[in-house]
């Protein structure tokens, strides 16, 4: 069966064709909120409460073919929303964050460069994670985020500026 016609029978509310679209989804997602909440029990709460919240409003989902899309910006807004209500923006030291990303994280050299996405702003950060790390287009960013695309494409640029003026201050330190 087609990812539209699952996500079909789940707007005309199939509960088993709705599991079937989350199992499709949840290691994506659950690493995204992984990597917003960092550690293991709040990236499982966000990712259970973005089920829920999918589950109860996937009948005004208007499109079928952006159901990934939709459910990605479900759980980043959950994951933004729980970071604020938490206040629980709070920098990670470095070898706390290896050990939690390791499983995700293939090579040495993608810690640096994982570390220094997570400390910038959120809005680069998230438009950095979709375009590199879950290789959406620039339209898809936009989408999930609700924003012109313009903006994304300057988020972007910016984010990547200032990932190599991080990076580059990381190497003249050691």
């Amino acid at each position: 069966m087609s990812h539209i016609n699952k996500v079909k029978r789940a707007k005309k509310g199939n509960n088993k064709a709705f599991q079937e679209l989350i199992d499709e989804e949840k290691e994506k997602l659950y690493k995204m909120a992984y990597i917003y909440m960092k550690n293991e029990v709040d990236a499982l709460e966000v990712f259970q409460e973005t089920v829920f919240k999918a589950f109860i409003s996937i009948k005004n989902l208007k499109k079928e073919q952006y159901f990934s899309t939709w459910i990605t910006r479900i759980l980043i807004n959950t994951a933004i929303e729980f970071l604020r209500k938490k206040e629980r923006i709070i920098p990670m030291e470095r070898d706390v964050l290896e050990s939690k990303t390791n499983p995700y994280v293939p090579k040495e050299s993608n810690h640096d460069l994982l570390h220094t996405v997570l400390e910038l702003d959120e809005k680069y950060k998230t438009v950095l994670l979709l375009r590199f790390y879950k290789d959406y287009s620039v339209k898809q960013i936009s989408e999930v985020l609700d924003c012109p695309e313009g903006t994304v494409k300057t988020n972007i640029h910016r984010g990547l500026q200032m990932l190599r003026e991080k990076l580059k201050e990381e190497c003249v330190n050691e």
